[in-house]
């Protein structure tokens, strides 16, 4: 292992132009980037590999996950850290599953971004960055984590919480791994306990996982419609609360059970920002873990959705993806 990061440019806003039609992904980018950081005193040495093809955030699919793990995994031996661009409105998503999929890394993975475009006036890319460069080099141990505005917060753990500010991320219920002022304070004892290296590089089918949100007036057609395609083998239920539905909708708990008993893992995770689901707190939560709905304790959405995506495309039986998605393997869950 040399001493030097790998930048990996996905795409993003960090690496766009502005154009007729709005930002756009700009040609020459690393070149540009390079220009940015030369002469910067204390940066450590970097290279920068770009995608063939830069990744819209908006149009980010599960596959193009693989295609991300896979760059830094056939040069993981060769650097100390890594520090991936990516776009910031699926940057969560991206951060959950590459944690999932990166189990027992034993050196940091870092993804940072832009709100505004480097080469724009006030823009926040050139210090996220050079935070994000900083800490790959001095994590003192593995983890997959979002920097972004001031804050360094576990990859599995994070959300976007605003679309114009800076300080766009949030952890609505773990603290942050470091933050950095006018210096980095990183908080060691937060960091996850070492464990063997466990790399998965899965192929994904996009049809694999759904999300249906609890609302007013869900009836049970709809759960029927959305879980009929015999692709579909996990669902994310974004529930009331402590994990409740609306029991007194006539055959809406009947729906989900039918899916459950077809094999689709159903999980259950609160709509709220902070706190858990407690499935039996209530009689609609117990009736969920009465037909085999997992709670999904104080996950994030992101976080729920890219863990059943993973444990779906490695193992093949409903049984045991219900019960490991209900163990916590890389912080995702208090």
């Amino acid at each position: 292992m040399n001493e030097r990061i790998l930048v990996l440019h996905t795409g993003g806003t960090i690496g766009m132009e502005r154009g007729t039609d709005g930002y756009r992904p700009m040609p020459g980018f690393g070149a540009v980037l390079r220009r940015h950081l030369d002469g910067v005193a204390g940066l450590p040495a970097f290279d920068l590999v770009e995608l063939a093809q830069p990744i819209d955030s908006a149009n980010l699919q599960p596959a193009q996950w693989t295609a991300i793990a896979r760059e830094l995994v056939t040069r993981w031996n060769d650097y100390r850290g890594f520090v991936v661009l990516h776009g910031t409105d699926t940057m969560a998503w991206t951060a959950s599953a590459l944690s999932f999929m990166l189990q027992g890394a034993d050196r940091p993975v870092i993804l940072t971004g832009a709100q505004v475009p480097l080469v724009e006036p006030r823009t926040d890319a050139l210090a996220n960055l050079q935070s994000a460069l900083l800490l790959a080099d001095s994590l003192p141990h593995g983890e997959v984590g979002v920097f972004f505005g001031r804050q360094l917060l576990r990859g599995n753990r994070s959300t976007k919480a605003s679309s114009t500010a800076f300080e766009a991320f949030a952890s609505p219920n773990a603290a942050a791994l470091a933050e950095v002022g006018i210096t980095l304070n990183v908080h060691a004892q937060r960091r996850q306990p070492a464990g063997a290296r466990n790399f998965r590089l899965p192929e994904f089918d996009p049809r694999a996982v759904a999300v249906l949100t609890v609302h007013p007036g869900l009836g049970a057609h709809q759960v029927d419609a959305l879980t009929a395609d015999p692709a579909l083998r996990g669902l994310v239920l974004s529930s009331y609360g402590a994990g409740n539905l609306p029991d007194a909708e006539p055959g809406l708990l009947d729906a989900l059970a039918r899916a459950v008993a077809r094999g689709v893992v159903v999980v259950n995770r609160t709509q709220c920002s902070h706190g858990a689901v407690m499935q039996g707190a209530y009689a609609t939560g117990a009736a969920l873990h009465r037909i085999g709905v997992v709670p999904a304790a104080d996950m994030t959405l992101e976080a729920a959705f890219a863990k059943l995506h993973v444990l779906l495309a490695t193992d093949a039986d409903p049984a045991q993806v219900r019960a490991r998605f209900g163990t916590a393997l890389c912080g995702e869950m208090s």
